[in-house]
This record gives C-alpha cells, structure tokens and sequence, in this order.
C-alpha cells in the first residue's frame, strides 16, 4: 500500500470508527510505523490519546491484537469504549479471572472465528499454559503493552509478572511490540526495551509539560480545612483527592460529605459493585469528587476534572506526574495543590523497611525525588515535566 492511499486509508478509518477529522499529535505517525510491522516506544502524556495508538491499528489489521493491561476496571472501560464505536460485540473482548467458564469458552470463539480484533488480557492469564497453547493457534496481528512502566522496577507502578511478558510472546508468535506509557525516565525506558528485546524499537516522545497545569504545594497545616474552603471555591467542578491508606479516604470522603460537598470514597477495600457505581456516578456527573488511593484513575477517560489533590505525597514523582495528568484532559484548567510534610516521607521509608536491599535504594531515590520537587523554588511544573526527561 502506499503512503498516499495509507494515509486516506488511515484518515477513513479515523473518522468512521473514532469521529475524528484529523489525527493529534504524533497518533498518526505511530499508527503507521505500528501498521508496517515496526516494534514501537510511545511516551505520551496522561489524555494524549495513547488508547487509539493501537486501537486503530487493531480494527484495521488482520488478526487479533493482543493488549496487556493491569486493571480489569482498565480492562473493561475499553472494552465497552471500543464495542461503542463497532457494530458487534465480539470486536473486542477481555480474558481474566473475573470470566467464568462459559464466558472464556464464548471469548475464545470469537476469537476462533476472527470476530475478534482486540483481546485485553491480564499479565497473570497470559502465563497460564491453556492461554499459551491457545493463542499459538490464532492469527496474531500484533502485542500491546499498556502501562508499559510496569515491567521496570524503577517505574512507580512496578509488577513483576510483567517481566515475564518477552517469554510468553516469544512462545505464541514472532510479531511487532507497542509498549505505552504516561511516564518514563531514560532509566525506564531503556529497562522497558531491554526487558521486551524491542531496543530497535522507532521512539514517539511527546512533551509533558503541559501549560494548562497550576501546581501547587502547601504545608500539610489545618488540612481538613484548607480542603474544604478549596472545593467550596471550585463548587461544582469535578476534582480527585488521593490519600496514602484507605482509612484516610474513608474519614475525608465523611468530612466531605458532613460539610455539604458530593464526594464519594474509592478505594481497594471497598466492594467491586461499590467501586464500580462511584466510579460511573463520577463519570456520569452525579457526584463532584472522588476521595481515592492510587487504585482509581488509571485509563478513566474524564476529560473535565479541574482539580486534583494530594492529602499525602505520593512514593515517587512518576506516580505524582501521572497522577495530575488526569486534570485538565480537555485543555482547560487544572489545579493540582499537594499538601506536604516531611513526616509523610519518613513515614514511607518506614515502609521500605524490611524489603531487599535494592528495592530500598531504588525506594529512597524516588522519595528524594519528590521531597526535591516539594521543597523547589522554581516553577513546578516545568520542574515536573523536566525530572521525567520528557519536555
């Protein structure tokens, strides 16, 4: 095909599965070197539009594109974006520990007969030999990785589960990588090639310093308080507020809701139907904040959040950057205010306590990274985006 009739091919398909008229940023130039078979590196920024880089692909290539995700939350949210948008259900499924036998059975014919496009798979399904011995017998088009800082034990959100993905894709087909992430020092992002064998990989780099971003830190003073009067200020308005522990969401999410403010807790303690209703009220609109841990926001497509708040400093400045990249997706404001104390680093080095010797050192130097970022006197966000080598 050439680049011509690829690219009226590729704008055809843009616009018939997604709406759009024209590509953003560097979407198209990725979906190209994904669609001529190249192994391909995406750092893009949280609302750059990393899902469609293989998305697309996928729905026009033949076979089925295996996507590895952390999250059956993250999971099925695509599942459901991507059969919105196609004309039969079986375009695109997922295989976890959540389906039952019957269920995996009905994915697996569709898959069988080619209905399937897109299969989300969680690292932990992939190792299991039926999966293997199964998906060796299917037509591949190619492997995503999303959240791909995960395979690295310097990214924040490290599983070791996903560093076993290279051996796995190696015994079920020869076929091109695209791993995606939101962050990744040179540190990871090398970790990230070297462990998938993809060092040829063509790099898409996007820029992470994002204009419409207002960081802020304060000293962790009459936090409760200071909380209150900043949502009052911003009524209406959608905002996320991350605390370290559970127990913490709880008691913020009832001093919310005590002084007439619609927030909602989330957190892994809670009931999944639970999670799954406060998550759909925050989507939907029908409740303005939503107190969490770390385990809500990842791949939640809410373009109008206008602030985020940290009640404690997160564990490394990667997870930080990550996580209030998830206001102002629309290119509008977004006030990110975190709220410090040298205490919270002390007591999360308490935490490292106890585990191997350089899972210490690489905790501590991720900590100090953040307590560098908090007690800065040059412009955070520049700073932010810079610590991550990315602007």
């Amino acid at each position: 095909m050439s680049v011509v009739v690829q690219d009226i091919v590729l704008k055809e398909s843009l616009k018939r599965f997604f709406g759009f008229d024209e590509f953003k940023g560097e979407q198209e130039g990725i979906v190209q070197n994904v669609l001529s078979g190249k192994n391909t590196f995406v750092i893009m920024p949280t609302g750059g539009g990393k899902s469609l880089c293989y998305q697309l692909p996928a729905l026009i290539s033949e076979g089925t594109a295996i996507i590895v995700s952390p999250l059956i939350a993250l999971m099925k949210n695509q599942v459901d974006a991507i059969r919105q948008i196609s004309e039969s259900d079986s375009v695109a499924h997922f295989l976890n520990s959540s389906l039952t036998k019957t269920e995996t059975r009905k994915v697996k014919e569709d898959i069988t007969n080619g209905y399937t496009k897109l299969l989300y798979v969680a690292p932990e399904s992939l190792t299991k030999k039926e999966n293997i011995e199964f998906l060796t017998g299917v037509k591949i088009s190619f492997f995503a990785i999303d959240e791909a800082h995960c395979i690295s034990e310097w990214g924040h959100d490290f599983r070791p589960e996903y560093r076993r993905l290279r051996e796995i894709f190696e015994k079920i087909s020869n076929v091109p990588i695209i791993a995606l992430t939101a962050t990744a020092t040179p540190k990871v992002q090398h970790d990230i090639q070297k462990n998938l064998n993809m060092l040829d990989a063509t790099i898409f780099k996007m820029s992470f310093n994002r204009n419409n971003l207002y960081y802020e830190v304060r000293p962790k003073r009459n936090i409760e308080k200071e909380i209150i009067k900043f949502i009052k200020e911003r009524l209406g308005k959608s905002g996320i507020i991350y605390c370290l522990s559970r127990k913490k969401v709880e008691e913020i999410a009832e001093v919310l809701q005590v002084n007439g403010i619609n927030a909602l807790p989330y957190h892994a303690g809670l009931d999944s139907a639970v999670r799954a209703k406060h998550q759909d009220m925050f989507l939907m609109e029908e409740t303005d904040v939503i107190v969490a841990t770390i385990a809500f926001g990842m791949g939640i497509d809410k373009p109008d959040v206008r602030f985020v708040i940290h009640h404690d400093i997160p564990k490394s400045l990667e997870s930080y950057y990550q996580e209030t990249g998830r206001a102002g997706r629309d290119g509008g404001e977004g006030h990110c205010l975190t709220f410090y104390s040298y205490k919270d680093i002390e007591k999360l080095e308490k935490f490292l306590h106890g585990k191997p010797i350089s899972e210490q050192e690489v905790g501590r130097q991720l900590l100090y990274e953040t307590v560098s970022y908090a007690e800065t006197s040059i412009c955070r966000r520049k700073y932010t985006s810079y610590k991550v080598k990315l602007i």
